[in-house]
């Protein structure tokens, strides 16, 4: 009888997932998995919370119980640094998160800080985060729910609706005529506002009164849409016309004028990206787009799969991702009561705009392991409303990374490392197919860095893409890395992309060549590949 089984134990560091790390109990805490994990803290868990959002339930946490988590990391980031605060709303305000709702959340909790400083970081901040009038409105509904409207609200409030562009605020007032129990009267009789220019005080009269009868000429220039659109309602049956002279959008034009084949043609002619995507099933149906009208699928390829539209029109890869999914579906998925058959070229044409949305640079040259969480919990969990799963998300995020080098393999993890016969030959809709057949099992990080071990497969940079909710093993990943470092490559850098507001991280805070992101961020791809050179 000896003690070898104990101390061979400890020399291999090795310690269960549902027990902390001995001696370093103070940095982890237990998961609602069951298992220990090191604190990301309130920076991390900030990021995280303004890319992904916590309105969604998650398998391990409610969209309540997140959200409660969501609040007080506010509020502590705010007391500790404002500033930093502010820079965060505003990076993932830019296209990063996955819809801007968490930015203006978190937009209020920082107009609630108690220091002027805070108040300060608001007030700049504000126009560049409630760009729109449906971003108005939403600002409008917390606030009225959390915090009251006080004068540093009130003075948000009135410099938006007072924005020296007169065309463009009509354009956004016409466009989002209410929102969130809210209506451009609402908010006008609520802020007070002055007209600072003729311009404004024939919007807000329109806004408060209506017309009655239609001006004759159009008052001003900064409200053409607006005459268009009253002349509209007048003559519902001659939409094209107001269409063509009053360059009328969709949300204009539905809700009052009769819609028909050549009505929806004249606004595809004109149609920005974000219209697009929301409405190809639309135009399908109506046989806008079908294989035969080369024009308008030109038209759709060339502002589909242009970078410049996707950045300037702050297309988030999960828009792209869910117009891909439910214009393959041919309507059975989505909120669409329409039905088509999906032209095959729209549908190639929306996969490499899924591509284009990441941000991504030449190949490093390095060998790159991705570890897909395909773990039930991942299929379990989504993010959007046609039940994208974060496992869709991952696999998508993975290939996107994979695509842009020449090096690297692809797996999937749940308590074993399995083959998911991904390659970037692949398009998105396979590979997604694929990840998503093997949901099911308990979740365990160390069998990536075990199968490596094993295997002798010596990777340059390890991307985990995972909700970070490892508990199954015997072995911590920290861990499992160290062991990998030991006998394969020492040089090795880990990745952990995490696609859940959890406050936790598979991170070794202790570890300089490991690094945690906060994940559904179109960035991660090219960040990764500036990590694996060395460039941050």
């Amino acid at each position: 009888m000896n003690y070898k089984f104990f101390t061979q134990n400890n020399q291999n560091k090795k310690t269960p997932q549902n027990k902390a790390i001995p001696g370093r109990e103070a940095e982890m805490i237990r998961g609602r998995s069951g298992g220990y994990m090191f604190d990301a803290g309130i920076w991390q868990m900030l990021r995280r919370c303004l890319l992904i959002g916590t309105a969604k339930s998650t398998y391990y946490a409610g969209k309540r119980e997140l959200t409660e988590d969501f609040v007080p990391t506010v509020q502590k980031a705010v007391a500790e640094n404002c500033d930093r605060v502010a820079e965060e709303i505003l990076y993932a305000s830019d296209g990063r998160a996955i819809n801007n709702s968490a930015p203006i959340f978190a937009l209020v909790l920082l107009s609630m800080g108690e220091t002027p400083e805070a108040k300060a970081a608001f007030t700049k901040i504000f126009p560049q985060v409630v760009r729109t009038g449906s971003h108005f409105y939403e600002w409008l509904s917390y606030t009225k729910s959390l915090r009251g409207f006080g004068k540093v609200v009130r003075e948000a409030g009135k410099t938006w609706l007072s924005r020296p562009d007169a065309k463009s605020l009509a354009y956004q007032l016409l466009k989002y005529q209410q929102r969130h129990d809210f209506t451009n009267r609402d908010a006008l009789r609520l802020f007070h506002v002055k007209p600072p220019t003729p311009d404004h005080e024939l919007l807000f009269h329109w806004i408060v009164k209506g017309w009655e009868e239609l001006p004759t000429n159009i008052p001003s220039t900064a409200l053409t849409q607006i005459w268009w659109y009253e002349w509209l309602k007048r003559n519902p049956d001659r939409t094209h016309e107001a269409i063509t002279q009053g360059r009328l959008t969709h949300e204009m034009t539905a809700p009052v004028g009769k819609m028909d084949k050549q009505a929806w043609q004249l606004l595809f002619n004109e149609m920005p990206i974000g219209a697009m995507l929301r409405n190809l099933g639309s135009l399908t149906e109506l046989d806008v787009l079908r294989s035969d009208e080369l024009a308008n699928l030109d038209r759709a390829e060339a502002v589909l799969n242009s970078k410049e539209h996707l950045r300037k029109g702050r297309i988030h890869p999960i828009d792209v991702l869910k117009a891909l999914k439910t214009y393959q579906s041919g309507g059975k998925l989505g909120r669409s009561k329409k039905t088509w058959n999906p032209v095959s070229r729209i549908v190639d044409i929306l996969e490499k705009a899924l591509e284009l949305s990441f941000d991504v640079v030449e190949p490093t040259g390095k060998v790159f392991m991705h570890a897909v969480d395909v773990s039930g919990s991942m299929s379990y969990t989504t993010v959007s409303s046609i039940g994208l799963t974060c496992c869709e998300i991952a696999t998508t995020m993975a290939l996107v990374t994979a695509k842009a080098e020449k090096n690297y393999m692809i797996r999937g993890f749940a308590t074993d490392f399995r083959n998911l016969g991904i390659t970037a030959k692949d398009s998105f809709s396979s590979a997604i197919a694929k990840a998503s057949n093997q949901n099911f099992g308990g979740t365990d990080a160390s069998v990536a860095y075990d199968w490596m071990i094993k295997n002798n497969f010596k990777a340059d940079v390890i991307c985990f893409w995972t909700d970070s909710e490892s508990w199954a093993g015997t072995s911590h990943p920290s861990q499992a890395l160290a062991r990998y470092r030991e006998k394969v490559n020492p040089n090795a850098k880990a990745v952990y992309i995490t696609l859940a507001p959890y406050q936790i991280t598979l991170v070794d805070p202790e570890d300089p060549l490991s690094w945690d992101i906060g994940g559904f961020d179109p960035g991660a791809p090219r960040l990764i590949q500036m990590l694996a050179e060395g460039g941050l």
